[in-house]
């Protein structure tokens, strides 16, 4: 097989997120700043590896067994209109508060603020909600922390230990104290007991717009292959409550698949190379072993 593969993989997958600025087209002009979390964390190594690929669509899936989430998601997003214009500026806000010097990540939770202004109403049970309260704010930021960790114990190419787990989800505290939101479990077994048992759970027409959505019918057939492969692998990792509100069940062999697929991604993809651009910005060499696509001076 031509090494031409390797671009051919990268190009349809990235493809997927060009439809927003680079958040950290400026990180090297932050020269020493080690944004939110550092060249020490556990944070940059975990997030940097493709898993994160399925940790990003098991987080919306996660989102959506909120009706109330659900609800702001459906009356005010322009998804439906502009779906990769929303699914890259939602990669460009988490690359830009992990990787982020603290310019960038202050700038990418001003736009989020901004943008959450307006998202106010009533779900179809009757509750309102508000994406200013910080309630709503755990449940979107939760979501993600624990889809991203999930994502990489389960189809990464390394274990994660329990006390790696705990540090990348005490670290994830600083983002959100940062946002304003609460509560913010700090360990990982709080974190998942916390989303798995929340009160406000439950089914909702919102939830199933979403899902249907999320199950990537309008993708372009060469990447709706592997897309929903990722789709059922990020369904068989979420707790089974959580899978009947948004009504996802779990496919046989989702996990072997999964990893199959992500496996391809990585070795075509390598490393992120926002973790190579945010340790050249600290003055820290690559880690050996590693493969990153963008050439030092670079930021993709």
């Amino acid at each position: 097989m031509s090494t031409g593969w390797r671009e051919r993989i990268t190009d349809a997958a990235t493809g997927l997120f060009r439809h927003a600025p680079d958040p950290l087209a400026d990180t090297l002009e932050h020269p020493g700043d080690p944004g939110l979390f550092g060249p020490g964390s556990v944070t940059w190594g975990l997030m940097s590896d493709p898993a994160a690929f399925v940790g990003g669509i098991r987080a919306l899936l996660v989102q959506a067994a909120h009706p109330e989430v659900a609800a702001g998601v459906g009356d005010h997003s322009v998804y439906r209109k502009d779906p990769l214009g929303r699914l890259s500026r939602t990669a460009a806000y988490v690359s830009a508060t992990t990787y982020g010097a603290l310019p960038e990540v202050d700038r990418a939770l001003a736009a989020v603020r901004y943008a959450h202004r307006p998202v106010s109403g009533t779900s179809h049970r009757g509750i309102t909600y508000d994406a200013g309260d910080p309630g709503m704010g755990a449940w979107v930021h939760n979501s993600l922390v624990d889809s991203f960790l999930t994502a990489r114990r389960t189809y990464g190419p390394t274990p994660v230990s329990d006390a790696d787990a705990d540090a990348y989800v005490a670290e994830q505290v600083r983002l959100g104290e940062r946002l304003g939101i609460s509560p913010l479990p700090d360990t990982a077994a709080e974190l998942s007991a916390w989303l798995a048992g929340h009160p406000s759970v439950a089914p909702s027409p919102a939830a199933d717009e979403a899902i249907a959505f999320l199950a990537g019918s309008g993708l372009p057939t060469a990447t709706r292959f592997a897309y929903r492969r990722l789709f059922a692998a990020a369904v068989v990792t979420i707790p089974p409550r959580l899978q009947e509100a948004i009504g996802a069940r779990p496919r046989l062999g989702a996990r072997s698949s999964g990893r199959a697929v992500v496996a391809v991604l990585r070795s075509a993809m390598g490393n992120s190379p926002a973790w190579a651009a945010a340790l050249e910005r600290c003055g820290e060499p690559r880690p050996p072993g590693l493969r990153f696509r963008n050439a030092p001076g670079t930021t993709q």
